[in-house]
């Protein structure tokens, strides 16, 4: 807990510094303002980082991250800017993540063998804060002379983004089935680790919060259009992206209610006779199926477009 409300607030006094800075360093010029409300959209790729897949010592850090899980992502939005170097942008993102114990090397993850894969829909609001400010010019003016090509002529618009989002998910795991089915299913339903049948296990919410933060980078390539790259991290308030957290329950026990939930609970080589694997690892009831004090991560990388739309006389912008 004393590690969640340090986390808060850092978080806190970083959003207070992203409104306070640019309002301490904006210059005289107000040309932005003729352009300040912009189109986003965006195509890239999504990765998880949990207690499924990942790295070789089940970190939950960024030796953790299993670049096998990227999964697409579509993303569209509007950027308004609040000031020369500081912008609101709403987005709605849909994507896929995924994660599967196979692709780890983690002896403990390989033995347990489970595996997932999910929707993701997200709404989310950030604040940018600008480090290197857009350039403002009349840059494709006939009159004004061409400069000779050089990288030092090159400025890239680069931010630093936080904000708040809300998303919907969905984990589903392959069901293979006494007669090898091989069907997609979701999981919250079936209550993998004894949710709504044993005391103090609750099913989780399908719809949770994520604290968005990442950097992103802009250029023009005309007066209107610019494209960028966009790198993000989705820290969530909840560990079941990936439908494991807690224990193993007794499976025999769970499966007199649900003989779904009870293959999908436990896919390794020892579910039907739970012993110790080679690897030490307890499988009876009690034993660690997840690691609950981490809480689950998602990331989006995206290749942006924007299009610049001029702000008419009232201040809203002509479509």
């Amino acid at each position: 807990m004393g590690k969640r409300k340090n986390m808060r607030k850092v978080y806190i006094l970083f959003l207070i510094s992203l409104i306070i800075l640019p309002i301490i360093t904006s210059g005289k010029s107000r040309r932005w303002k003729r352009t300040r409300y912009e189109l986003y959209g965006g195509l890239g790729v999504t990765a998880f980082m949990g207690d499924l897949g990942g790295g070789n010592n089940a970190s939950h850090f960024v030796s953790d991250f299993d670049f096998t899980s990227q999964r697409p992502l579509i993303s569209v939005g509007m950027r308004y800017k609040i000031l020369e170097t500081l912008a609101v942008k709403p987005t709605i993102s849909y994507g896929m993540i995924s994660g599967s114990d196979d692709k780890s090397k983690n002896i403990y993850r390989l033995d347990r063998n489970l595996s997932f894969r999910s929707q993701i829909v997200e709404f989310a609001a950030q604040l940018e804060y600008s480090i290197i400010k857009e350039p403002v010019s009349h840059r494709y003016s006939l009159r004004r002379r061409r400069r000779k090509f050089s990288l030092k002529n090159i400025k890239v618009n680069t931010y630093i983004f936080a904000g708040l989002a809300g998303f919907w998910f969905n984990p589903k795991g392959l069901d293979d089935g006494p007669n090898g089915t091989g069907k997609w299913v979701s999981l919250q339903p079936l209550g993998t680790e004894g949710q709504t049948l044993m005391e103090g296990r609750k099913k989780y919410s399908r719809i949770q919060l994520a604290v968005p933060f990442g950097v992103g980078f802009k250029y023009g390539i005309t007066r209107q259009i610019s494209v960028g790259l966009e790198f993000g991290a989705r820290y969530t308030f909840t560990d079941y992206l990936d439908d494991v957290s807690t224990s193993y329950i007794d499976n025999k026990w769970l499966a007199k209610y649900d003989a779904q939930a009870a293959r999908m609970a436990d896919k390794s080589p020892w579910s039907e006779n739970p012993l110790p694997s080679k690897a030490g690892i307890n499988y009876n009831p009690g034993g660690q199926r997840g690691e609950s004090r981490y809480n689950d991560f998602y990331f989006f990388s995206l290749v942006t477009v924007v299009y610049k739309l001029r702000t008419g006389r009232n201040g809203l912008p002509k479509f």
